[in-house]
């Protein structure tokens, strides 16, 4: 049966260890596999990309009037009970049954816990986590990734793809995957040296939006090439360009012939260092956010959610 009625109690098992130890970067390579906490990450990946999903691990809620997993509301997305199967209903909050609910169709095991245990394997599990394979969810993502322009558009509106190079730090990675998802952007590409997708802390920061859209990883040339056989035109974002790709603003960019309805990809730099001049060199434009107050800069995620979502509003909605 997808869903273990016995509870696992011991925070020391081995099993639990194993989770534990996937915020590691060693035994995710090991193992292939990567944990996702909390109830908003696993909710979406059960729902969107179920495949990828191994194993759910859930408090159970033995609080007095606690609203607790009505076996009626299993039964209606696909549970039955064994006849050897006694009990009522599950102990889990309501807050965390529709998502048990929403895994045990797709076959995804549910193994229901202590609290201590769900703390064990992590801190920021807020009373559930799930365990996902690493291939399958590269698999999901490769599969939908864009192969012709346009594919990620919507209502006509041109195709746009986020990139970053070598993005280091985890809560930015997360967060501009985050923001190219609130864009409706096609794909997500992790250039050259970035942080590892499958950390902890970015899936956290994605807040769930990890599982809606493809994060490709690949390197600089192969990049440009992939780009280049989807006709996408690679827009560098960066403050000073190169004196052969000087900057264009952004305003001017959206509101010049052909800048709202161009399919792109726009490529974000490090956090410290920007994009180097070769790449720069290499892109068909670059683009600068304007400030008009005294702001020295903007940061990664707060430059990439604005870029973005400029664009994505001019495309759909004409001249800001």
């Amino acid at each position: 049966m997808p869903i273990h009625q016995n509870i696992i109690d011991n925070p020391k098992s081995e099993r639990v260890r194993r989770v534990a130890d996937l915020s590691n970067r060693r035994s995710r390579a090991r193992t292939g596999q990567y944990v996702i906490e909390g109830p908003q990450s696993v909710r979406e990946a059960v729902r969107c990309m179920p495949e990828a999903v191994r194993d759910v691990y859930v408090a159970v809620d033995d609080s007095d009037g606690a609203g607790h997993t009505d076996m009626a509301l299993l039964a209606r997305h696909g549970y039955a009970r064994m006849p050897d199967e006694s009990c009522e209903e599950i102990p889990v909050s309501a807050l965390l049954a529709p998502i048990v609910a929403e895994a045990l169709p797709h076959g995804v095991y549910v193994h229901l816990c202590s609290a201590g245990v769900i703390e064990r394997m992590s801190r920021d599990a807020q009373g559930i986590v799930a365990v996902g394979d690493m291939q399958a969810t590269r698999d999901a993502m490769t599969g939908a990734a864009p192969e012709t322009p346009g594919v990620g558009g919507s209502g006509g509106s041109p195709s746009l793809v986020a990139a970053f190079w070598q993005v280091r730090d985890p809560g930015n990675a997360g967060t501009v995957i985050r923001a190219a998802d609130a864009a409706g952007c096609a794909a997500v590409v992790f250039v050259d040296e970035c942080v590892d997708m499958f950390n902890p802390k970015v899936i956290r920061a994605t807040a769930g939006s990890l599982f809606h859209l493809p994060v490709l990883t690949m390197a600089t040339g192969e990049f440009f090439t992939w780009c280049s056989e989807r006709g996408l035109a690679v827009t560098a974002a960066d403050v000073y360009g190169t004196p052969g790709n000087r900057p264009v603003p952004l305003p001017e960019l959206l509101g010049g012939d052909g800048g709202r309805d161009t399919d792109r990809a726009v490529l974000f730099g490090n956090e410290a260092r920007g994009l180097p001049n070769d790449v720069l060199e290499r892109s068909d434009t670059v683009v600068s956010i304007p400030i008009y107050g005294r702001a020295e800069s903007l940061n990664l995620g707060t430059s990439a959610a604005v870029m973005l979502m400029s664009m994505a509003m001019s495309s759909r909605f004409g001249r800001m």
